[in-house]
């Protein structure tokens, strides 16, 4: 079988983002393994689909400098992309792809690294799912369900701007932003630092397309999109501007500020777990959880796992070993895989959220 190469080459922000959410909703189990290729004309802000963007990104910022913030239908956390990065994005019908996020990342990423190897660069596969070059993070990649599809998000970094990365995050104080964009240019690397003068995008494509053979055992074939495809993409733009979708953590978190009397207390925390930040808030009545929002720069598979999980947790008692173990009974019972986030990490988050009685 081969695997349908469609390179959009350099496509306005919005459709570099489309292109994989509208070429998965067009797969069907009988389809072929495609490798989309797109790199922005122009810079842009891209939450993960369980993150509050307020609570992430400096919106002023942004709007300051023209950089749209758009949501996207895979997890992880914001980040700032620009012409200066190559997105891959694999979409494979769901059975063709493996069911485990712990097999499905080492599988998608290892061409991605004998690329690297290929031109001098020593990267390895860090997981849950990171590309790491001396210890220096080189790319991350994100996997998603969207319909009938198994994606899995990447890129090639030629270049990354630290600078407009460090000011397009949300942050507390000046002095932290300048401890962040030290942070970001100390832990990550690019091809121009790695090599000076990175590899021309076709010499680059020729050797990824070499491995993918090697890895996937399918032949890459250039093809263009159909007709088909390209309505869903077009549709997908449309679907990524509703303020109904790149709002919808905030709304959750709008509904979930109700009432507040001397047994209830609205409280939120923040966790880090090997996998990912995670954002708690809780509406803890009685010492029970009366609601609960969950978010945050993690991957969650399906992508409403994270909402099933609050509302299994609803009216447990605020215990660590009681959420734990509800929260492992309902993971495991509804096939909800969150990398590199267990069990105990959710019931830890919670407990940290919950406000002493005064």
């Amino acid at each position: 079988m081969r695997l349908r190469i469609l390179d959009f080459g350099q496509v306005e922000a919005l459709r570099s983002q489309a292109v994989y959410h509208g070429l998965a909703e067009t797969v069907t189990d009988a389809s072929e393994p495609i490798l989309s290729l797109a790199s922005p004309e122009t810079p842009y802000v891209c939450v993960g689909l369980h993150q509050e963007i307020a609570l992430e990104v400096d919106l002023t910022f942004c709007a300051r400098h023209g950089l749209p913030v758009y949501r996207r239908h895979v997890g992880g956390g914001a980040v700032y992309l620009d012409r200066h990065q190559l997105f891959t994005h694999f979409v494979f019908p769901k059975a063709r792809a493996p069911r485990r996020a712990a097999e499905l990342y080492p599988l998608f990423i290892e061409p991605v690294l004998r690329t690297y190897r290929d031109f001098g660069i020593d990267a390895a596969y860090r997981p849950i799912n990171d590309i790491h070059v001396s210890g220096r993070k080189i790319g991350g990649t994100g996997a998603a369900s969207i319909g009938a599809a198994t994606v899995m998000v990447g890129s090639f970094m030629f270049d990354f701007d630290t600078a407009t990365m460090a000011q397009c995050l949300r942050v507390p104080s000046e002095k932290f932003r300048d401890k962040l964009r030290q942070t970001l240019d100390d832990c990550m690397t690019t091809m121009v630092r790695e090599l000076g003068t990175p590899p021309a995008r076709e010499d680059l494509l020729a050797r990824f397309f070499h491995h993918c053979r090697e890895v996937l055992g399918l032949e890459p074939e250039p093809d263009s999109p159909t007709d088909a495809e390209w309505q869903a993409i077009e549709a997908a733009e449309t679907a990524l501007l509703d303020s109904e979708f790149i709002e919808i953590q905030g709304r959750k978190l709008v509904r979930l500020g109700v009432k507040i009397a001397a047994d209830t207390h609205l409280t939120e925390s923040t966790v880090k777990a090997p996998g990912g930040l995670l954002r708690v808030h809780l509406l803890n009545r009685g010492g029970r959880v009366a609601d609960l929002m969950i978010s945050g720069d993690l991957t969650c598979l399906p992508p409403d796992g994270l909402d099933r999980l609050a509302g299994a947790l609803t009216g447990v008692a605020l215990d660590e070993a009681a959420l734990g173990d509800a929260a492992a009974q309902l993971l495991a019972a509804e096939g909800i895989e969150t990398p590199g986030v267990a069990p105990t990490d959710f019931a830890r988050a919670i407990i940290a959220a919950v406000e002493p009685a005064s």
